[in-house]
């Protein structure tokens, strides 16, 4: 029996998280004063007393969620044992720094890296993204494929639950084609743009620039990145794969049912309030156990 710990992206935040560790223990206001330098603004003190408005702004909500996450997995300490690890989207970065494969303050910079190049790829393009639930992938991916405007599957979140990313228009159309073929739903999302799809280039570029000069190592486990689903330790293809994330979807499913395949049958969520993926899991692994740190 093998023990993966898992990740969350955005989504995962909430007003006041990381405030109960932050005065609880001495390393960890070290560790949110390093954050705050790195972001060069108080990202602590919004964390801690802002709204959720102010939590849902880009440049915030992924720092935010990997710092939490990542001083979760610290103050774990010799119980943070994982055999293998994998994170939804953003959470894979915070992910592989839990495993050593990038310093704290290098996971942050390109956090700090990729928010900005999403939003600023988000200014380029009206785009969006809709949930689809209730439909099997293969019906979803014939619809999206078959309209005109740019549309792709984003998140494969868990069997009957797929995000799409695209056009305003694209999504729309979807979204309309996709009720009719029997979607039990089709809801547009109110996010910034069509993150995990083509419309995600520019970020994409911005973003392999920094992922290039950054000093990755050796992870401690394996990691099941989000492109492909496959374990991966070498920090040569793990910059590879990252580096694709932006513009590939989140091949989420594949990659519980792949670790669950290698083995492990027990999934602890790591960052958020240890609810999101824990819920995925259910739907995809049945008969996996999860928990929370």
């Amino acid at each position: 029996m093998k023990k993966a710990y898992v990740f969350p992206g955005q989504g995962a935040q909430f007003p006041g998280m990381g405030k109960e560790a932050w005065e609880a223990d001495s390393r960890v206001r070290q560790w949110y004063d390093e954050a705050d330098n790195v972001m060069g603004f108080a990202l602590s003190k919004i964390m801690f007393e802002g709204t959720e408005d102010e939590l849902k702004e880009t440049r915030v909500t992924q720092p935010a969620i990997f710092v939490q996450s990542v001083i979760q997995a610290k103050l774990a300490g010799e119980a943070f044992q994982p055999d293998a690890v994998a994170g939804h989207s953003l959470g894979e970065f915070s992910a592989l720094t839990a495993v050593g494969a990038l310093s704290f303050e290098e996971g942050l910079q390109l956090v700090k890296e990729r928010a900005l190049a999403m939003q600023a790829a988000c200014d380029l393009a009206e785009s969006s993204m809709a949930a689809i639930v209730g439909l099997d992938d293969a019906i979803v991916e014939e619809i999206c494929a078959g309209i005109d405007d740019i549309v792709v599957p984003a998140n494969y979140n868990s069997p009957g639950q797929l995000v799409i990313s695209g056009s305003v228009s694209g999504i729309n159309e979807a979204v309309e084609q996709l009720t009719a073929a029997g979607a039990k739903r089709a809801l547009v999302l109110a996010v910034g743009g069509a993150f995990h799809s083509p419309l995600m280039e520019p970020a994409r570029e911005r973003l392999a620039a920094a992922i290039i000069h950054a000093s990755f190592q050796a992870p401690s486990c394996p990691v099941y990145q989000n492109v492909n689903a496959l374990p991966e330790t070498d920090p040569v293809k793990i910059k590879e794969n990252l580096i694709s994330q932006l513009t590939a979807p989140v091949k989420w499913t594949q990659t519980i049912q792949r670790m669950f395949q290698d083995g492990c049958t027990e999934f602890v969520e790591v960052g958020g309030k240890g609810v999101i993926l824990r819920g995925l899991i259910r739907r995809i692994e049945p008969s996996a156990t999860s928990s929370a740190l």
